[in-house]
This record gives C-alpha cells, sequence and structure tokens, in this order.
C-alpha cells in the first residue's frame, strides 16, 4: 500500500484495507483514519447489522456506489467476521485509485 492510503493495487484491481462500523445510522463513507497499530484503513458506516454477511453486503453496495463501478465487482477478500476487512475492487487499478482519492 502506498503510505498514508489504504489501497493497493493488485493485478486488474484495487485492494482496499476498511474499518467498518454496522448499525450506523447511515451508509457513509468517512474518510481514511490511522489506527493505534499504525495500520491506515478507509472508515466506513453502514446501517446493516452484523449477521448473515449483511453488513459485508452493505458495505460491497457502498463502494460500488461511491466508485462508480459494479456491485458484482466489490467483493469483501478476508475479515468476514471482523471489523477490519480487504476489500477486492476489479477495474483498472488507475482509475480506481484516482476515484479513491476523490472520495477521501
Amino acid at each position: 500500500m502506498v503510505a498514508g492510503r489504504p489501497w493497493r493495487a493488485s493485478g486488474g484491481a484495487l485492494v482496499v484495507a476498511v474499518r467498518l462500523t454496522p448499525k450506523a445510522a447511515l451508509d457513509r463513507i468517512d474518510g481514511i483514519a490511522t489506527l493505534a497499530g499504525g495500520r491506515t484503513v478507509l472508515q466506513a458506516r453502514v446501517r446493516a447489522v452484523p449477521e448473515k454477511g449483511k453488513a459485508n453486503a452493505a458495505l460491497e453496495a457502498l463502494l460500488a456506489k461511491a466508485l462508480g463501478v459494479p456491485k458484482s465487482a466489490v467483493t469483501v477478500i478476508a475479515g468476514g467476521t471482523s471489523r477490519l476487512k480487504s476489500v477486492r475492487v476489479n477495474g483498472s487499478p488507475d482509475s480506481l485509485a484516482a476515484a479513491m482519492e476523490k472520495l477521501c
């Protein structure tokens, strides 16, 4: 990952480190944060509850909409039951990184 950025190019995709807060008042991306251990993450909140993958699905939909890609292009690849997740976004890494910069 680039210093200060919670994403990295990986093949034909971007992998994003996310800290997800479920059961929030609304779905939104809060920007970039550095955790106590020094890890940089994208902070996101979703209204969905963390059961049966609902919060993960809401996160995938939120990122897809924010980045302008189809929902099928966004997948939680690690941290399915954790607040800290890795999310793969399929597409051109350069254009996705530029879209991430605009979000944050």
